[in-house]
């Protein structure tokens, strides 16, 4: 735990400063306010990835020194998470790269740790056997396509304080669980380096916001999301694939069903954003009404009530999947129990049919 608690520590004291320097450059501010997916009312930092990369490079170079064996290992995977975080940190202070374009980054990303740390997805199993993958040329697309999909994902559920760092520390404490388990000791270590660093980096932004994740840190752990949890599996027969997939499912799920309601529900494009995703609706439909009226203090903390609800439903996957993650038929059974309960649950919400124990009883703002 010495990673995680090292990396927390530089993470907290580099965040402050970058809070603090952040002010006074306005192109590190999000300044807009207006936008249909913007919960906040005043202008806030988005560089905050910054913070975590800067955390992960300095206890990275301790680990090496305290264990040698694992330098090329830690330097390839840095290597390849700095190649998808330089698209969302650029996309932070100029807002110029489009989404193509930091997908196609996260992509390349992907394909170097294909080759640097073969990281790469050659076998699924099922309920009674193994689904072998021999060749590259089916195994390269689906890992890249899976690596980039989860970091986009991470991304999409950035919305509001502490949603995606929460569920990421879990989610990364959850894969540092199964590789102690199954003594893979780089997966375990730097699962705990970047734990420890979005550990960090959240005592600054929830409850009060006083700066976000951005693109360039959503981006960031959710390629070494998606990079360690191939690695883990892939390496360790032991653990089911279906692990990876139970533990990542609400982002990912979060991911598929956007782009299923935006395409085929309302004709639009994927990629363009909108106000509906859960999250969006758990804002506005169990929390709007119970903090009082529109001013910045009660904006903040109808920010920071919102994200508890995801935080729990995220826990219904990363839970059984770290109790149950040798065994396939359970994995699978949760995975499905999950989006039954996601869609259930969306449904209710868009409809106004949102269930009572849900609901947020009306506060004074002044309290």
């Amino acid at each position: 735990m010495a990673s995680f608690f090292i990396s927390f520590i530089a993470s907290a004291f580099i965040t402050l400063l970058v809070i603090k320097q952040a002010r006074s450059h306005g192109a590190a501010l999000d300044s807009d306010i207006a936008g249909v997916q913007k919960f906040h009312s005043l202008a806030v930092p988005r560089i905050g990835g910054l913070s975590i990369v800067f955390a992960v490079i300095i206890t990275s170079l301790i680990s090496i020194w305290r264990v040698p064996a694992i330098t090329y290992w830690l330097l390839s995977i840095l290597l390849c998470a700095l190649i998808a975080f330089y698209g969302g940190i650029v996309e932070d202070f100029t807002q110029t790269v489009s989404p193509l374009r930091r997908l196609l980054l996260t992509l390349a990303a992907a394909a170097i740790g294909f080759f640097l740390l073969d990281a790469r997805i050659d076998r699924i199993d099922v309920l009674f056997d193994i689904l072998v993958l021999p060749y590259w040329w089916i195994s390269f697309p689906l890992t890249i396509l899976a690596v980039a999909g989860i970091a986009n994902a991470v991304n999409i559920i950035d919305g509001f304080n502490g949603l995606a760092s929460v569920v990421t520390i879990c989610m990364l404490l959850s894969l540092g669980y199964v590789a102690f388990q199954v003594n893979d000791v780089p997966v375990l270590v730097m699962a705990l380096i970047v734990a420890g660093a979005t550990a960090g980096f959240l005592i600054w932004n929830y409850p009060a916001g006083m700066i976000f994740l951005g693109d360039g840190g959503a981006y960031f752990i959710g390629f070494m999301l998606g990079e360690l949890a191939v690695l883990l599996v892939m390496r360790n027969q032991d653990v089911s694939t279906w692990y990876a997939v139970l533990l990542l499912i609400y982002p990912v799920f979060e991911t598929i069903f956007s782009i299923y309601r935006r395409l085929f529900l309302r004709g639009k494009s994927p990629g363009m954003p909108d106000g509906i995703h859960l999250h969006s609706l758990i804002f506005r439909r169990l929390v709007r009404w119970a903090v009082g009226p529109r001013d910045a203090r009660a904006l903040i903390r109808r920010n920071a009530l919102t994200s508890p609800y995801l935080w729990l439903l995220s826990l219904m996957a990363v839970v059984p999947a770290t109790f149950f993650w040798r065994q396939s038929g359970p994995l699978l059974l949760f995975c499905l129990l999950f989006i039954v309960s996601y869609v259930w649950l969306y449904a209710r919400i868009v409809r106004f049919k949102t269930p009572r124990w849900l609901m947020l009883g009306k506060s004074d703002s002044s309290d």
